[in-house]
């Protein structure tokens, strides 16, 4: 008896970042994790609040990305803060790292989610810091879409 294996699949996002930031390339990204962290990212506990990536030699990582201790797990559980690499072609580094020499310019992750296949891949954004009239602006326009949501019903 054949049975197909249903993967829940996971979507987590960082709001904040489209608040902070203006975006102007996205990439997806595989990451590294250990057993552990999977098991607790499948169950969503992921916080991508305070994350940001770098490149260190020729690798990309993420930093301070929150994934929460598996609470199932042993004494090999892993440490929730840990810098994890991610996956990307020596081609898009090199490009990601000579824009990266522009000032103001930074890369955030702005979403996590599982494939079809169950592996956790990463979302990053090559993005520029918003000014304080920008994030003015966008407080606006969410404002005005809310009205236009509330007069349609």
């Amino acid at each position: 008896m054949a049975s197909a294996s249903i993967v829940k699949q996971v979507d987590i996002r960082n709001r904040r970042a489209s608040f902070e930031y203006s975006f102007l390339e996205t990439y997806t990204a595989g990451i590294v994790l250990t057993g552990t962290e999977i098991k607790s990212v499948r169950q969503g506990k992921v916080n991508l609040q305070d994350a940001y990536c770098l490149i260190h030699g020729e690798e990309l990582f993420i930093r301070q990305m929150s994934i929460a201790v598996y609470t199932e797990g042993t004494h090999y559980n892993h440490e929730p803060l840990r810098d994890r690499k991610l996956l990307l072609t020596k081609r898009e580094i090199r490009r990601l790292a000579e824009k990266l020499k522009d000032q103001g310019l930074t890369m955030v992750p702005i979403r996590m989610f599982t494939n079809e296949r169950g592996f956790a891949k990463v979302d990053i954004a090559l993005a520029k810091g918003k000014k304080l009239f920008d994030k003015r602006d966008s407080i606006k326009e969410r404002d005005v879409e809310r009205e236009m949501q509330r007069e349609r019903y």
